[in-house]
């Protein structure tokens, strides 16, 4: 009995990227998620055997979904219906999804500081990560991306100068051979290539169609929401892209959610809005 009404909900699900609900008998939403896959994830749910996966298996009365094509879209589209829903099995995600922050800071040399750290609500960070190590490498990668300094940017903890400076690698300004003002500019293009904190641009991803693309708002660095447009739009004209797009919540997680997601996939398409 079960397994059969399990194996039907499978079968009337397509293979897609998006975000899809699991209802009660009575219409009640107990867990939503996100997948590239969404028959497949649902699959994985029916046949897994966690407490909390026999729990669904025996409460689910069917599944609703909304195909977003990218995943950028359906991760920020999870995260808000999770808000607005509370469903009883997404306990877990309602915790922050970031723990660590990028911060600065000038010090009394006049150069800016970076500095990994514990996310801390009263201050507005550059860049928020899921964990430590995260933020480790991608600082590590940005510090021989823009020749900064090991020791200014808390990766090398020293009186004097640097490791990267004795191979040649930092331009002296933990021993201020180099001047705050040569070696500022490179932290502001790191800080402003990671925080568009006053920016606005457009990210545009995949659509639900083949000749469909979603559009993902940032004004004045502040996320608007999302729309999917034909190809033949003019996508970077503001009122154009106002017309198409759905309101959206900004808060941390969605502003952590697109920052590590323009992270991991770099050629994602950024435009700037006019």
């Amino acid at each position: 009995q079960v397994e059969s009404r399990l194996l039907s909900i499978i079968e009337s699900l397509p293979a897609i990227t998006g975000v899809y609900y699991i209802h009660k008998a009575d219409g009640e939403i107990i867990y939503i998620g996100k997948s590239k896959n969404i028959r497949k994830r649902i699959n994985q749910h029916f046949t897994g055997t966690t407490r909390k996966a026999k729990k669904i298996q025996l409460q689910v009365a069917a599944v609703t979904y909304e195909a977003c094509g990218s995943e950028l879209v359906a991760l920020l589209k999870e995260s808000e219906a999770i808000k607005q829903n509370k469903p009883i099995y997404n306990r877990a995600l309602r915790k922050t999804v970031f723990t660590h922050a990028l911060y600065s800071f000038t010090d009394e040399n006049g150069y800016i500081n970076l500095k990994i750290d514990k996310v801390d609500g009263r201050k507005k960070p550059i860049t928020t990560f899921s964990n430590r190590q995260s933020a480790k490498s991608f600082m590590f990668n940005k510090v021989e991306e823009y020749q900064l300094c090991q020791k200014l940017t808390g990766l090398y903890d020293s009186k004097s100068h640097c490791f990267n400076y004795t191979v040649k690698t930092c331009e002296g300004a933990c021993v201020q051979e180099e001047a705050p003002e040569e070696y500022n500019k490179r932290v502001q293009q790191l800080i402003d290539k990671n925080s568009f904190s006053n920016e606005n641009i457009v990210i545009v991803d995949r659509g639900r169609e083949v000749d469909e693309r979603s559009a993902i708002l940032i004004q004045n660095g502040v996320f608007k929401g999302i729309g999917f447009f034909n190809l033949n739009y003019q996508i970077n004209n503001l009122d154009v892209l106002e017309s198409i797009i759905t309101p959206m919540e900004n808060n941390k997680d969605t502003q952590h959610i697109i920052k590590s997601y323009l992270r991991r996939n770099k050629n994602i398409k950024v435009l700037n809005i006019k």
